[in-house]
C-alpha cells in the first residue's frame, strides 16, 4: 500500500508540475513583451533617424555620402562605442538594484555614469579634429577626408549630448520605465526631417550633421525633467538620496564593469566599421563605401529589435537575480532566446525581399543599386545569426559578467572574421563580398561560443553575487522561491 500511495502521489505530481513550467514561460514571455516593444520603438526610430540622414547625405552627392558616410563610421569607432559601451555597466548594476530595491544605488550610478561618460567626451572630441590627417595616413583618398572632417566638426556636440542621453535612457529602462523614452524619440524622430531639411538647404553637408545632435538634445529636454522631476515625486525615491554618496570601492567597481562592457560594445562596433574602412580600399571605393553603407543601414533596423531584445533579456535576468529568484531569472534568459530565434529568421527573410528596392531608396547610381542587391543576401545570413548572438550578449550582461562576451567577440571577430575578410576580398579577388563572407564566419562562431557560455550559467551563484553587486543583506531563500515556484 505505501508504493502503491507513493506511486499515484508520483502520478498526480508530475502532470501538476509540467503544466506549471510552461505557465512560467507564457508570463515569462508577456513580461519580455510588454518591455521589448517600447525599447524596440525607441531604438527603430533612432536607426530611422540614421537612414534619413544618409538620405540627406545621398542626396547632396556621392562625395557627400561618402565623407558623411566615413565620418560616422570614425564617430562610431572613436566616439560613440566607448560612450555606449561605458553606459553599458549600468544594466546590470541599475538593474539588480532595482530588483534589491536599492534606490540610493539607482541615484548614484545614473550621476557617476553621466560624469564619467563627460569626462571621457573631452579626449573624444580633440581626437575628432584630426580626424583627416588620421584617415589620409591610413589610405583614404584625401576629397573624402577632408569631407569627412566638416562632418565631424559639426557633430562634436553631440559628445556632450550623448553622455546625457545614455544615462537617462538605461536608468529608466532598467527599471522597466518606458513611456517617457517612446515619447522623447518619437518627437525626435518627426522633428528629424523638417530640421534635416532646413539645416541642409542652409548649411549642406554641416546641416546635415547638426541635425543629428539636435535631434539627440530633443530627446534629452523630455528625459531629464521627467527624471528630476517626476520621480522626486514618486514613491518618495528621490528623498531617499544615495547621489553624493559615491567612494572608492563604487567607482572601482562601475569602472571595472563599464571597461568589460565598453570593450564588450567596442570591438562589436568596431569589427563593423572596420568594414567600411577596409571598403574604402577595394576598387572604385566611393561605391563600395556607398553599398556598405546602404547595406548596414538595413541592418541598422532589424538591430533596432536585435537591440531591444538584448536589453529586455539583460533587463529581466538582472532584475530577477537582483530580487534572489533564480527560477524567473533561468526562465527570462531562454525564453528571450527562443524568441531571437524565431525573429532572426524573419529578420532574415525581409531583408532577401527588400533587396531589391532597399537600394534606389538611398542612390540613384545604378551600380550601387546593384551592389546592394547582392551584397543583402549575404546580409540576410548574418542577420539571422545576429539575433540571437546580440541577446546571449545581453543574457551575460545581465549576469554582470560582460567580460566573457568581450572574450567571445575578439576571438570571433578579430582572429578569425577580419582576418578571413581580408584575405578573401584582397588576396582571393572577392572584394566586398569577401568582406562580408568573413564576416558571416565570425558571427557563426562567435554566437557557438556565447551559446556555450550562456547553458553553463551557475543560476544559484549568479543570484548570490547580484546580492553583492547591488550591496543588499537579504534572508536566505526557500527553494521554492530560490526557483521561482
Amino acid at each position: 500500500m505505501p508504493e502503491t500511495s507513493n506511486l499515484q502521489e508520483n502520478q498526480t505530481t508530475t502532470p501538476s508540475n509540467t503544466r506549471k513550467w510552461p505557465d512560467k514561460m507564457i508570463r515569462e514571455l508577456k513580461s519580455q513583451q510588454r518591455l521589448t516593444f517600447p525599447l524596440a520603438f525607441m531604438n527603430l526610430t533612432w536607426f530611422i533617424r540614421i537612414a534619413i540622414s544618409t538620405a540627406f547625405l545621398g542626396r547632396l552627392g556621392e562625395l557627400q555620402l561618402a565623407g558623411g558616410a566615413l565620418a560616422f563610421t570614425f564617430a562610431n569607432v572613436t566616439g560613440f562605442s566607448f560612450l555606449s559601451g561605458l553606459c553599458g555597466a549600468m544594466e546590470p548594476i541599475c538593474g539588480q538594484a532595482r530588483g534589491a530595491k536599492n534606490v540610493k544605488l539607482l541615484h548614484k550610478t545614473l550621476l557617476m555614469v553621466t560624469l564619467l561618460l563627460l569626462l571621457v567626451s573631452i579626449p573624444i572630441s580633440f581626437l575628432w579634429l584630426n580626424v583627416d590627417k588620421i584617415l589620409i595616413h591610413f589610405g583614404q583618398q584625401e576629397d573624402i577626408a577632408i569631407v569627412a572632417k566638416k562632418y565631424l566638426f559639426y557633430l562634436r556636440p553631440n559628445l556632450v549630448v550623448a553622455s546625457l542621453q545614455y544615462p537617462l535612457k538605461t536608468y529608466l529602462s532598467s527599471q522597466s520605465i518606458t513611456a517617457p523614452i517612446m515619447l522623447s524619440s518619437a518627437l525626435a524622430l518627426a522633428c528629424h526631417v523638417p530640421i534635416n531639411i532646413f539645416l541642409s538647404k542652409a548649411k549642406g553637408l554641416e546641416g546635415v550633421s547638426m541635425a543629428a545632435w539636435i535631434s539627440n538634445l530633443i530627446i534629452v529636454i523630455i528625459l531629464a525633467p521627467y527624471v528630476f522631476v517626476v520621480e522626486h515625486k514618486k514613491d518618495g525615491k528621490w528623498k531617499q538620496g544615495g547621489w553624493w554618496d559615491q567612494g572608492y570601492e563604487d567607482w572601482k567597481k562601475l569602472l571595472k564593469l563599464s571597461g568589460a562592457c565598453c570593450l564588450t560594445t567596442c570591438l562589436e562596433w568596431w569589427c563593423s566599421e572596420i568594414l567600411v574602412l577596409l571598403s574604402g580600399r577595394l576598387h572604385n571605393p566611393k561605391q563600395a563605401v556607398g553599398i556598405i553603407v546602404i547595406v548596414q543601414n538595413f541592418d541598422y533596423l532589424l538591430y533596432s529589435v536585435i537591440i531591444s531584445l538584448s536589453s529586455c533579456a539583460s533587463i529581466r535576468v538582472s532584475n530577477e537575480l537582483g530580487a534572489n529568484r533564480l527560477g524567473p531569472a533561468r526562465y527570462a534568459a531562454y525564453v528571450s532566446l527562443v524568441v531571437s530565434l524565431i525573429l532572426g529568421f524573419i529578420g532574415g527573410l525581409l531583408m532577401v525581399a527588400a533587396r531589391g528596392s532597399w537600394g534606389a531608396l538611398f542612390s540613384h547610381d545604378k551600380g550601387i543599386i546593384r551592389g546592394v542587391k547582392k551584397m543583402l543576401l549575404l546580409m540576410a545570413l548574418i542577420e539571422m545569426m545576429n539575433f540571437p548572438l546580440t541577446v546571449c550578449g545581453g543574457i551575460v550582461r545581465g549576469t554582470a559578467r560582460p567580460w566573457l562576451t568581450m572574450y567571445a567577440n575578439f576571438g570571433a571577430f578579430y582572429l578569425l572574421a577580419l582576418p578571413l575578410g581580408v584575405v578573401f576580398a584582397f588576396k582571393l579577388g572577392f572584394g566586398l563580398g569577401g568582406l562580408l563572407t568573413g564576416l558571416l564566419i565570425g558571427v557563426a562562431a562567435c554566437l557557438v561560443l556565447l551559446l556555450v557560455f550562456v547553458f553553463r550559467i551557475k543560476w544559484d551563484k549568479e543570484a548570490g553575487k547580484a546580492q553583492i553587486l547591488a550591496s543588499v543583506n537579504v534572508p536566505h531563500a526557500s527553494g521554492s522561491e530560490m526557483s521561482g515556484e
